[in-house]
Formats: C-alpha cells, sequence, structure tokens
C-alpha cells in the first residue's frame, strides 16, 4: 500500500482512540487503510513530544517609557503598536511584547462612523436640548428609515468556531442583492410599525408624503384618540425628503406643525433613541452571521424580531431622552454615547 497525504485530524484522532483501546500501530492502519509507515511515523512523533520552547529574554520596559506609550497611545488613536513605540523612541521591542504592554492600557477598536461636528452644529444641537429640557417625552413620537440588506453589515459574519469544524460558508453576491427599507417609530412604550417601503421606491418629499399617508395615518394615526392627537409631537430627522417644503406643508395639513413638529439639529442620529431599536433589530436578524435569500425573507425577519421587542425595552428607550439632553449641554454640543 503507497503512502498518501498527511493524516487528517480526524484520522489522528482516531488513531489515538485505537490506541486507547489495544489495538497495534499494524491493526490501525488497515483500519483507516493507510501505510503502516505513515501510522507509526505519527506514534512515534506523538510519544516524543513537543520540543520546549526557548523562550528568548524580552526587552526591558523602565516606568518611564510605560508613562510615554500611554500618552503616546492616547494621542494617536488607531495607530499600530510600532507606531506608538516608534513616537516615544522606544525600539528593539518585539511585535508580541508591544501587544502585550498595550493591551493593559487600551484596547483595539474599529474607528466610529458618524457625522462631523462644527461649531454650528454644536451650538445648534445645545439650543435644542435647551428648548426641550422641559419637555413630555412620552408624548414624543421618534421616527427613523433603515435599510436592511440580505447580508448584514460588513464585519457581522464573525465568532468563534470549535475545534475540528469549518466555519460555515457565506454566500458571495457579485451585486450585493439589494436591501429593504424600513420606517418605523416608537412612542412611550409603543412600536409603531414597522412599515416596508415598496421595492424601488426612492423616498423623495412627495413619496415620503404618500408612504406615510398610506401607512403611518390610515394604519395607526387615525385610530387614536383626539386628545392623543392633540397632545402628541411628531419627530423626524433633516433628511431632504423630511425638511423640504412641500413635506412641511403637507404634514402641517395633517396637523403636525409649529410645536407639534419637532425640530432637529443637524447631524444628531445620537439623540434619537429609535436608533438603538434598530441596532436591537439587526442584531437580532443578523445573529450568528445570518444571510437571506431574498428580500421578502429579510423583511419577514424584520417584522419578527420588531415583535419580540417588548414594552419595556421601548421604555427605556424613550425615557432615556431627559439624560441624553443633559449628556448634551454637559459635553457642549458634543457627541453622547448611545
Amino acid at each position: 500500500m503507497g503512502q498518501k497525504k498527511d493524516l487528517t485530524g480526524s484520522e489522528k484522532s482516531k488513531i489515538v482512540r485505537y490506541l486507547a483501546e489495544g489495538c497495534s500501530s499494524l491493526k490501525i492502519a488497515k483500519l483507516l487503510k493507510r501505510d503502516h509507515r505513515t501510522i507509526k511515523r505519527f506514534i512515534q512523533n506523538s510519544q516524543q513530544g513537543r520540543k520546549k520552547r526557548v523562550e528568548k529574554p524580552r526587552r526591558k520596559i523602565t516606568a518611564h517609557e510605560l508613562r510615554k506609550v500611554k500618552r503616546a497611545a492616547a494621542k494617536m488613536p488607531l495607530a499600530t503598536s510600532l507606531a506608538i513605540f516608534q513616537s516615544c523612541n522606544i525600539t528593539g521591542v518585539p511585535k508580541s511584547t508591544r501587544c502585550a504592554i498595550l493591551r493593559d492600557m487600551a484596547k483595539v477598536r474599529k474607528a466610529e462612523r458618524r457625522p462631523p461636528l462644527n461649531k454650528t452644529h454644536k451650538l445648534k444641537r445645545q439650543d435644542w436640548a435647551k428648548k426641550y429640557l422641559k419637555t413630555d417625552f412620552s408624548k414624543v413620537l421618534w421616527t427613523d428609515e433603515m435599510r436592511v440588506s440580505l447580508d448584514g453589515p460588513d464585519g457581522w459574519a464573525r465568532g468563534w468556531i470549535g475545534k475540528g469544524q469549518r466555519a460555515p460558508v457565506r454566500l458571495r453576491r457579485q451585486q450585493g442583492g439589494g436591501g429593504v427599507l424600513v420606517w418605523a417609530g416608537i412612542i412611550k412604550d409603543e412600536l409603531v410599525g414597522p412599515f416596508r417601503v415598496e421595492d424601488g421606491v426612492k423616498l423623495n418629499s412627495q413619496s415620503y408624503c404618500q408612504f406615510l399617508e398610506d401607512t403611518f395615518f390610515k394604519q395607526w394615526y387615525r385610530k387614536k384618540s383626539a386628545s392623543f392627537k392633540k397632545n402628541m409631537i411628531f419627530m423626524q430627522d433633516n433628511a431632504p425628503s423630511h425638511a423640504s417644503k412641500y413635506s412641511t406643508a403637507w404634514l402641517a395639513r395633517k396637523g403636525l406643525k409649529e410645536e407639534k413638529l419637532m425640530t432637529w439639529p443637524p447631524c444628531s442620529p445620537d439623540l434619537n433613541p429609535i436608533e438603538n431599536l434598530w441596532s436591537i433589530i439587526k442584531c437580532e436578524i443578523y445573529k450568528e452571521g445570518k444571510q437571506y435569500t431574498s428580500l421578502n425573507s429579510v423583511w419577514e425577519a424584520v417584522v419578527a424580531a420588531a415583535r419580540n421587542v417588548d414594552g419595556e425595552q421601548i421604555k427605556t428607550l424613550t425615557e432615556s431622552m431627559d439624560g441624553r439632553l443633559l449628556s448634551v449641554l454637559a459635553k457642549k454640543g458634543g457627541y453622547i454615547g448611545r
């Protein structure tokens, strides 16, 4: 019997099991239909054990140098370990040592994606916080759109794989497969929607207003009492289809005008609690690296995930607004953690 390629992990496991059962190397070779010399070589190498690793002396870092590294890491976010140590004029430190040192004072993270804030934006965010500081946020309907794709955001398909297991295969689409645009709102402890924007429809002022008429107004708003409508405040961000003169006039004819239509500061997704709802839904529909084969299937997943969000979760989000406003004022209009 000729020698074949190297033993697989499965074959090595079987050899160990057969040896424990008292089988000879010759019998194991016959059971696995492998060359006897291959089996004997594996058994001999296993019995010899691994050679002890010789630890090389590491470059010692003084306390003064550690302080310099810590200051450099704070000043150079997202820099490599080499760049940080070079900026401190510390040379001769291997990468493993550099990373071990940095691990005690920092951690690897991706840059956060958010709109840039200039001085004008910060001032408008502060003015907005002051204006609504005494608002009863249980009367505010927070709205927004979210686009969901078939594959989810890049990098979401990562996770632990057990030893001996193969990573699952992910579909790779040349054109991405498209996505579904979803609109929803939250008020107090209630979820409004979600509603699906018709595939292929680009939301301009006219289509946005028509969409609200067919979904929000006909399916939810008209069922509410007159006292509820009188006190409700409608929030939307400054997307062109939302803030246009056409949309503003159309909403005014629906009774959503002046104090009933919340003004919104620019570049402020961190102030809208529904953004946290989108995060909850996305984590659910894309958990374990899940992919979808059709737009209808990903929409059904969104609906199912939205149904699983209970009133207490929504209430936690809407009740967080007082704290968000105080944080904006404390940070002088800067971004807050969501």
